[in-house]
């Protein structure tokens, strides 16, 4: 076995309009799961008992895991979606409950966050259907897995494509997924080979938009939906409704959207807010590390959704990764943070990106403090922490043992943003190696705050907090001395090597 130790500002009225409403009062997320959690159906009663602490430490929100009925059954994390209208209620691929629990369960946790003020965000997969419970012959072009635009002929094809979902015996719904509903697939069972089959029939074709990546991206995995077939766009909606009815979530999280039509999702979305008159906050995954394509996704979708900033992730994996010669000046750069950030849901971390994960690119435990410190006190974005960083987590797979660390410092630094990252920002990212800014406060939360931080050595930067003749603490106990303004607001603020000091105004 091999072991591995990792350790406001005054926003315009156009944007306040546009932006979840807990971005701009401090509301901090938490994805509140990661890809290991125990196949024990305990989450849901974890959240439900952690709610009111989670609620102290100043969590607004929590992205949940899908909770419907997956391929595996109580094994699956959820994104191999089987039957959306089982949220751990049927007896279906081996099991009653989810990898998570059951529906009554969900509903329970979900009750007790809006309790303690906390929003609940549901994950939502429409790219693909999985666990088929029949098969059918379609009539298919088989594609260039690389290049799905490039066509190398016709095949008749058995397909996984029929669900008839026997067991829930057409409760809540009568739709059955049949092959006309789906673009292609990646499995000939007749053939047993593994290919990208595209359908063939009227209307048949990959969707657009999608991603250009791979020519087209509309295909990922299972089987394909079609959004332009007008029976799967109305399910959808449908289901959609049914969902937010049933659970009373406050939003969603869009599982691979860059795979999605772009106009459907924003039909989808702006659906549910006229039928409920709410506001119903939605970030996209769109996994890319050029900016652009994000920005272009938001535009074609007319800002109907916020992204996480992929690109903001890469920068810390970077910096954490360069032994100190990263360029900190250069850490906002090609972000979502920094070129949009009212549609940016800053990030550290994800169930992805974590180890032994298909995008593993992990932020290095040392510099994990800083990124979020980075994404927390900041004005732009609305951040999200991640389950296991706040945690931590021990977990095994392809015989590797993990043991990802609680990153030191998170409880505070979230309790941090929700108490003191308020007012007019001053930024001082100037520095080769040592970076900063402070927040003035404002009339409800008088105490102003300098941040400091750097990936080299230790320094000082000298920086302006609008309140003169005031002393200093760093709240996170990194340094012990205390730092004083001088007359007009200026100080000399200090920073150890490769750390992150939070320095709060004592009066």
């Amino acid at each position: 076995m091999k072991v591995i130790q990792l350790k406001r500002a005054i926003l315009p009225l156009s944007l306040l309009l546009s932006a979840p409403v807990y971005a701009y009062q401090n509301g901090t997320m938490m994805q509140y799961f990661h890809w290991y959690v125990p196949n024990d159906g305990t989450l849901w009663t974890q959240v439900e008992t952690n709610a009111p602490l989670l609620s102290d430490d100043g969590f607004t929100a929590l992205w949940l895991p899908p909770a419907y009925k997956g391929t595996g059954g109580g094994y699956d994390v959820g994104y191999g979606v089987y039957d959306m209208y089982d949220l751990g209620e049927f007896d279906q691929k081996g099991s009653v409950r989810t990898k998570y629990g059951t529906k009554d369960e969900y509903i329970s946790a979900i009750q007790a966050a809006h309790q303690n003020n906390i929003q609940i965000y549901g994950d939502v997969v429409f790219n693909h259907r999985g666990g088929a419970d029949g098969k059918s012959w379609v009539d298919t072009t088989k594609v260039d897995w690389d290049n799905r635009n490039i066509e190398l002929g016709d095949k008749w094809i058995e397909a996984w494509v029929e669900f008839n979902f026997p067991a829930r015996n057409d409760t809540y719904s009568s739709f059955h997924w049949t092959w006309y509903h789906f673009d292609g697939v990646d499995w000939d069972d007749a053939g047993q080979e593994k290919a990208i089959f595209k359908f063939k029939g009227t209307g048949k074709a990959w969707d657009w938009e999608v991603s250009s990546e791979k020519g087209n991206y509309d295909y990922l995995m299972y089987a394909d939906l079609d959004m332009d077939h007008p029976e799967v766009k109305q399910e959808l909606k449908d289901w959609g409704e049914w969902y937010l009815n049933m659970t009373g979530v406050d939003g969603f999280r869009m599982d691979a959207v860059k795979h999605i039509k772009y106009q459907y999702l924003q039909e989808w979305i702006d659906y549910l807010r006229n039928k409920t008159g709410k506001e119903l906050f939605t970030v996209g995954e769109y996994w890319n590390y050029d900016v652009s394509q994000l920005q272009n996704f938001i535009t074609k979708t007319s800002g109907s959704m916020s992204l996480f900033d992929a690109p903001l992730h890469m920068n810390f994996y970077n910096a954490s990764h360069s032994g100190g010669n990263y360029d900190m000046r250069q850490i906002m750069d090609g972000t979502l943070m920094k070129d949009n950030p009212v549609k940016a849901v800053t990030l550290v971390e994800n169930h992805d990106t974590q180890p032994l994960q298909a995008l593993e690119s992990t932020v290095d435990w040392w510099f994990k403090p800083l990124a979020y410190a980075f994404i927390l006190l900041r004005e732009e974005g609305y951040p999200s922490v991640f389950y296991a960083d706040y945690y931590g987590a021990q977990y095994s797979d392809n015989g590797y043992d993990i043991n990802m660390v609680q990153v030191p410092h998170i409880q505070e630094l979230v309790s941090l943003r929700k108490n003191y990252a308020y007012g007019t920002q001053h930024s001082y990212l100037d520095h080769w190696d040592i970076i900063g800014w402070t927040r003035e406060g404002d009339t409800e939360h008088p105490n102003s705050m300098a941040v400091i931080m750097t990936d080299a050595a230790g320094g000082s930067k000298w920086m302006y907090t609008g309140h003169a003749n005031t002393s200093y603490v760093d709240q996170l106990g990194n340094r012990s001395e205390v730092v004083w303004t001088d007359g007009n607001g200026w100080a000399e603020f200090p920073v150890n090597g490769g750390s992150v000091s939070v320095w709060v105004s004592e009066n």
